[in-house]
């Protein structure tokens, strides 16, 4: 039998098949009366290299200590703040070139688009070759978002990547956003992940998928038209978001004209889906307007394209940007509420070296903040963290990252998933309930119990056709083929994140049921934080 984890109720009947159970329900029962309170609180008690490897990494993976400690901590720092001297394991290559959609260029993608539409347009059949056309290429992306993620000796890479893309958020199920989501993360996020953050601003403001989330493609000044005689008007949503998410933050210092007055710089930043090329992006003057512009008390005169470069230019040097760049990062490695003396400092740096970013997180990894026994364990883990630390504990050889893919979406933390524009929120405040702890505990005990398919080979997984969502939700569920590896082991789990779980927890792992034990490290307060 298929697995169809990538239909909607597929992907339920699995999560039930896997999650529900005497297991999950003796875990729930066995973890600490003391939960609630054991998640409020760090542990300052871990050690700098766990620390270290728990913040810059997903996890404290066996090889990552291992190298940790033959490089000394600062090596290891300073070793991933280069990822391009790190080589990528030879499997872990192999497969990464074995997904062909991950080659595709924007042109490509946004052909195969249009190949989509046009099928859906003719019967069932093109309907189903539509839906099929789309999915391989949004699992694919899944696959090689979590492959590396996993398996990448490049932590911090993974790690910046997905800070990063949180930052520039685009929803990937918003038209073509659903075949250009890996391709915006492949070419506008990762390569400028530690480089000069005008050059990342840059990438992502020219990419497709950041053009049409937030409508820019379609903003027209007074007056004009697009073609075919139609006049959408200005369109506002990237003006706004670029001002208020990507640089100077919500309180930097600019007003509503200012917002208007950035949109009309931008009129004519667009995309030619027609366009054969590596790039599709194009500056469309029939769009531009051509009036000058009062913009953050300058006077900008009509100069077309170059109007929205100036604007990226000096967004992305202003000192709100420097000091909204410079709370996140701090807020994402430190703590939640981070020193306000630690964020004025990454500031500074980020302004003495023109934004860029290796330097400026030189400088936090480097701060006594930092370090400082008391942020350990502070922070608390997103849904993403947490399953990708927990498979990359347990030593897992993945081959198939889509069960993960479908748990993250249970968890309410779908890949490329997050509609609004800033993204998803790295605090505890966002994460923290009850719902959410009883979902880690479940895919604790499912992945300890080794009921996930992660060693299946990833094509035996995505044979099916997907059906429509209306189609989905009337069919009855499909029971997946029974699945089961061996089971986590405990001893082995505590050797490798060390003295990142608590004595309390290990007293309470040699307390429980054999079949527990795993699943009650993984389910623990203590795995919950880092």
């Amino acid at each position: 039998m298929n697995l169809r984890l990538t239909q909607t109720t597929g992907r339920r009947a699995f999560l039930r098949a896997g999650l529900a159970g005497a297991g999950a329900l003796a875990l729930t029962r066995a973890l600490p009366a003391a939960q609630a309170a054991d998640l409020a609180s760090a542990n300052p008690a871990i050690g700098e290299d766990t620390h270290v490897l728990a913040r810059l990494a997903f996890g404290p993976a066996a090889p990552d200590r291992a190298r940790l400690r033959s490089l000394g901590i600062d090596g290891w720092i300073a070793e991933q703040l280069t990822p391009e001297r790190i080589a990528l394991p030879a499997d872990l290559q192999a497969d990464l070139d074995a997904l062909p959609t991950q080659k595709l260029s924007q042109y490509g993608l946004l052909t195969r688009y249009r190949e989509s539409l046009a099928a859906g347009k003719k019967d069932d059949a093109g309907k189903a070759l539509r839906r099929e056309l789309v999915q391989t290429v949004a699992l694919e992306d899944g696959q090689a978002r979590l492959l590396r993620a996993l398996r990448s000796p490049r932590q911090l890479e993974e790690v910046m990547t997905e800070f990063w893309f949180n930052h520039f958020n685009v929803f990937a199920d918003k038209g073509p956003i659903k075949l250009l989501a890996g391709n915006y993360e492949r070419e506008a996020i990762r390569p400028h992940a530690f480089g000069r953050f005008r050059d990342l601003l840059g990438a992502t403001a020219r990419h497709p998928a950041m053009l049409f989330y937030l409508d820019n493609w379609i903003s027209v000044a007074a007056g004009k038209t697009l073609p075919g005689g139609r006049n959408s008007g200005l369109n506002e949503n990237y003006a706004r978001e670029l001002m208020e998410l990507h640089t100077l933050g919500v309180d930097g210092g600019y007003s509503q004209k200012d917002v208007t007055e950035l949109a009309r710089m931008l009129t004519g930043w667009t995309y030619n889906a027609q366009k054969d090329a590596p790039s599709v992006f194009g500056f469309d003057p029939k769009r531009h307007d051509d009036e000058p512009k009062v913009w953050l008390g300058q006077t900008i005169a009509p100069a077309g394209e170059a109007e929205g470069e100036r604007a990226l230019d000096t967004l992305a040097r202003h000192p709100a940007t420097a000091k909204h760049i410079g709370f996140k990062l701090a807020q994402t490695f430190v703590a939640d509420a981070p020193p306000p003396a630690l964020v004025d400092r990454l500031a500074r740096r980020f302004g003495d070296t023109d934004g860029d970013i290796r330097e400026v997180l030189r400088t936090l990894f480097a701060s006594a903040e930092f370090r400082a026994p008391a942020v350990r364990g502070a922070k608390f883990k997103t849904p993403y963290r947490q399953v990708v630390s927990a498979v990359r504990v347990a030593g897992i050889a993945v081959e198939n990252a889509l069960p993960l893919r479908a748990v993250l979406t249970q968890a309410g933390m779908p890949l490329y998933g997050c509609v609004t524009p800033d993204g998803w929120h790295d605090t505890e405040e966002a994460w923290l309930n009850p719902d959410a702890v009883a979902r880690r505990v479940n895919f604790a005990s499912t992945l300890a119990a080794g009921r996930l398919p992660l060693g299946r080979p990833f094509e035996a997984l995505v044979e099916a056709p997907v059906p429509d969502r209306a189609m989905a939700e009337d069919a009855a569920p499909a029971r997946p083929t029974p699945v089961r590896a061996e089971p986590l082991d405990a001893a082995a789990l505590l050797a490798t994140l060390g003295d990142a779980i608590s004595p309390r927890t290990r007293d309470a792992v040699q307390q429980a049921r054999p079949e527990l034990r795993a699943a009650l490290v993984l389910g623990s307060p203590d795995f919950m934080r880092h």
